[in-house]
């Protein structure tokens, strides 16, 4: 596990009560950090959170009538590591292709021992690695028994690491499989995928009902222009199904053998599209925290189809951003700005 305290040194060094580290994209770019030290830092979040020792409140959602962008604020407090974080979410241009839409996201950190800032820090990589290390971590605990093979659906930010992830927490997977309608999309997933695993290869399917019968587990993490839609009749018994963005049909959550969520809650918030024509959601039969500290089972039987819901939950940014901030400190990076001067 890595360390969950900031050292004496950066504690004392990172910021006074006036000013405020800023870490930029270009700094967090540089950081050297393990597939395995994410997944441990978020899976060690669930289990802070599930003891009682972490405070993960429900997200605040803006979005105006037309829907052409959505705004998120998430407070939250880590118990284990005694930091205080807020993050803001951004996004501009949901009516727009891609390359016309804007998103920004930053997260604030407080050290709860000292009562001084930590650091301010751009978000984006902390969220492309956090939320497929989550996809990694319930696929540990929901997929079938034997699982080999896997299909993501989608190629953008959330696709590209989504299967070094699958690999890192199931190394036995022998099929890898890929749905996109991007060819820059599809080679930057195949690059970050030889990045990772250099003897490794992705199969580029066009037939996404054939692709997601054969697929033991299938990660969703399309734009919403997507033109994917898994349904329900599409699965085999045994499937795993994890929705991050967009490319299953809400027959996939409805018609499930059992249903897990990282937050119940937050599902209903930011999952409205799978909703059914009232507006209502299937019960939620666990959440991810209590599968992670042992206490539920993620699945019950091989052959049951599984839907899992993976919304962020800001402690795991937390974590990973306060694993961000200890590495840049310890190297120097950022930019000391007198904010409250």
């Amino acid at each position: 596990m890595p360390e969950t305290t900031l050292s004496d040194a950066a504690r004392s060094t990172s910021t006074d009560d006036k000013t405020l580290r800023v870490l930029s994209t270009s700094d967090l770019a540089g950081i050297d950090i393990s597939l395995a030290d994410v997944v441990a830092t978020v899976e060690g979040a669930y289990r802070t959170l599930h003891a009682g020792q972490s405070d993960n409140p429900r997200k605040l959602t803006v979005k105006p009538e037309d829907g052409h962008s959505v705004s998120y604020a998430m407070l939250g407090r880590d118990g284990t590591r005694n930091v205080v974080a807020i993050k803001t979410s951004y996004k501009h241009g949901l009516d727009k292709g891609r390359a016309e839409q804007h998103y920004y996201t930053a997260l604030t950190l407080y050290d709860d021992v000292t009562g001084r800032p930590i650091a301010m820090m751009d978000c984006g990589r902390i969220g492309a690695l956090r939320t497929p290390a989550v996809s990694a971590l319930i696929a540990r605990e929901c997929a079938r028994p034997g699982a080999r093979s896997a299909l993501v659906i989608g190629t953008g930010t959330q696709g590209r690491l989504a299967l070094p992830f699958l690999l890192t927490t199931l190394p036995d997977l022998d099929r890898l499989m890929l749905f996109g309608t991007h060819s820059d999309g599809i080679a930057a997933v195949r690059e970050a995928l030889r990045a990772h695993f250099p003897e490794r290869d992705v199969e580029i399917v066009t037939d996404l009902r054939a692709a997601a019968f054969d697929a033991d587990i299938i990660v969703a993490t399309a734009g919403s222009h997507t033109p994917a839609a898994v349904e329900a009749g599409w699965l085999k018994p045994g499937a795993l199904s994890i929705l991050v963005g967009h490319g299953l049909a809400s027959s996939t959550l409805h018609q499930a053998d059992r249903v897990v969520a990282t937050s119940e809650a937050q599902m209903k918030v930011t999952g409205t599209d799978m909703a059914d024509d009232q507006g209502e959601f299937p019960a939620v039969d666990t959440e991810l925290p209590p599968v992670i500290a042992g206490i539920t089972a993620g699945r019950r039987s091989p052959k049951e189809r599984i839907f899992a819901y993976n919304s962020g939950l800001v402690v795991t940014d937390i974590a990973l951003g306060h694993r961000f901030a200890q590495l840049a400190l310890d190297q120097g990076l950022g930019v000391q700005v007198p904010l409250w001067q």
